[in-house]
């Protein structure tokens, strides 16, 4: 009888050793995909590395990243130069 309750024992904490091993090569695989965002020379292997559909990806996630960087930089740039114009025209009329 309790040699069966030592061996239920082991084997339930057997058990749970494996799933939790599990879980953790579940979360090391998400975190590898995720890891390189953005490229530069010291991981151009990584680059590489991936298939030619997530380079695709990426490549096209940071075309419209850029695109919105540059669309926000010409907003502020036209606004700045609207009030810009706006002073020059309210001095030109006050020096008249």
């Amino acid at each position: 009888m309790l040699l069966m309750l030592v061996i239920i024992f082991l084997l339930i904490i057997i058990l749970f050793n494996l799933i939790n091993f599990l879980k953790l090569n579940k979360k090391q695989k998400g975190l590898k995909a995720k890891n390189f965002t953005t490229f530069n020379k010291k991981n151009l292997n990584n680059w590489m590395n991936l298939t030619k559909k997530e380079r695709y990806n990426l490549s096209k996630q940071d075309s419209f990243n850029y695109m919105d960087r540059r669309k926000l930089l010409l907003e502020e740039i036209r606004k700045e130069y609207k009030e810009i114009s706006r002073e020059n025209s309210k001095k030109n009329i006050k020096k008249k």
